[in-house]
This record gives C-alpha cells, sequence and structure tokens, in this order.
C-alpha cells in the first residue's frame, strides 16, 4: 500500500517579512517626527519674532488719548547711511542676533522728538512702544502716541517726511577699530520720531494711524 503523501503549508520565515515592515514603520515615525518638530520650531519662531505688550484682547485704541503709529527703526545687517548719535562717528551695522535677543527690551519704552525733528530727546517723550517684530529685514515697531498731550506729533507727521531711530545701551562693538561698527549685542532704550533725512537709515518709516 502506497502510503498518501504528506501535505504541508508553505514555510514563510516570519523574519522575512517582519524586519522590512518594521524598518519601514520605523522611517515613517522619524519622518513624521522630524516634519512635527520643523512646523513646532518654526511656530515658535514665528511667536518669537512678534512681541505685544499687551495680552490678547486688551484694546486701548479707542481712548481719548492714545493714537496708533506704525514705524521702522532699522535695517538688521545693514550699515548706517550717516554715523548715529553717540557712535563717536563709526557708521552701525546691528547684527540679525543681537536684534532678536534685545527685541523684548523694546516693549513699553518710550517714544520720544526733539524740537526741529533733528534728533533725539529722551526726556520729551510723546508715546508707548507695545509692539516689536522683525519683518524680514526690518526692525519693525508699533505703539501708541499721547494724541491729546501732543497734537504736534499728528500735524507735523501727516505733512513730512519722517522716519524714527532707535535708542540703545550697553551696547558690545564687535571691534571698537573698524570703520564700521558691528554690533553683536544691544539693549533699547527707547526710540525717536524725526525726520527722515536725520535718520541713520534712509529707509525707517513713522505712520500714525488714522
Amino acid at each position: 500500500m502506497i502510503p498518501a503523501p504528506e501535505l504541508q503549508a508553505p514555510c514563510f520565515h516570519a523574519a522575512s517579512i517582519l524586519v522590512p515592515l518594521a524598518i519601514m514603520c520605523a522611517v515613517l515615525v522619524v519622518a513624521w517626527m522630524a516634519e512635527l518638530i520643523k512646523h513646532r520650531s518654526a511656530g515658535e519662531r514665528r511667536t518669537m519674532m512678534r512681541l505685544s505688550l499687551f495680552a490678547q484682547g486688551v484694546d486701548v485704541s479707542a481712548h481719548i488719548n492714545m493714537q496708533g503709529f506704525t514705524g521702522c527703526l532699522c535695517i538688521v545687517g545693514m550699515v548706517t547711511q550717516t554715523a548715529p548719535s553717540g557712535a563717536r562717528g563709526h557708521s552701525i551695522l546691528l547684527t540679525r542676533s543681537a536684534v532678536e535677543s534685545a527685541l523684548p527690551s523694546l516693549l513699553g519704552m518710550a517714544v520720544d522728538y526733539k524740537v526741529g525733528w533733528d534728533g533725539h530727546d529722551a526726556r520729551q517723550k510723546c508715546g508707548i512702544i507695545t509692539e516689536a517684530w522683525l519683518e524680514d529685514n526690518k526692525l519693525m515697531v508699533s505703539g501708541y502716541i499721547y494724541r491729546r498731550d501732543f497734537p504736534e506729533i499728528e500735524e507735523f507727521t501727516t505733512t513730512h517726511d519722517v522716519g524714527m531711530s532707535y535708542e540703545a545701551k550697553n551696547c558690545h562693538v564687535r571691534d571698537i577699530r573698524e570703520k564700521v561698527w558691528t554690533l553683536d549685542k544691544v539693549e533699547f532704550t527707547g526710540a525717536a520720531i524725526l525726520l527722515r533725512e536725520k535718520a541713520a537709515y534712509n529707509e525707517s518709516s513713522f505712520e500714525v494711524h488714522p
């Protein structure tokens, strides 16, 4: 009698399937985590680059003595067209890392102007900075002018070409022997409104809101 043949199921080695599958899953997980970290980091950078003095939802624009403004203080990474006050005749280049680190120091600082609109007068404070951010390579600020206390601000700035200029202390100059002083560290102490032609940067700006 011929014995019946033994039927056997095909033999698959589990390792030959599971190992590539595990590798594929690991690659997908790593890629997903990298994408998540990238988007989170970008979101955090965007948040860090725009700082506000007031909590969200706080609106003081309707106050009778508050008039909003927006201005550009300087162009980051660009040499000043003229030597700023206090620079001993040197042109200045403000690095991006210095601005990013000092951005919070602008919040709550005063805006001032000088009679003649040709410089700074830290004792003639006419407003306050409430927001600061980087817009490409522009250092931007916004805030409020004390409208009723200083009506001349709106009268002058709406009929003349005006800009802004930052005020800073604790400045670290990379090499004081250089003709152009590169600032790697600063602490902002305020800003002035002045004629654009008198500002260190021709690209500076100032505009009051209606």
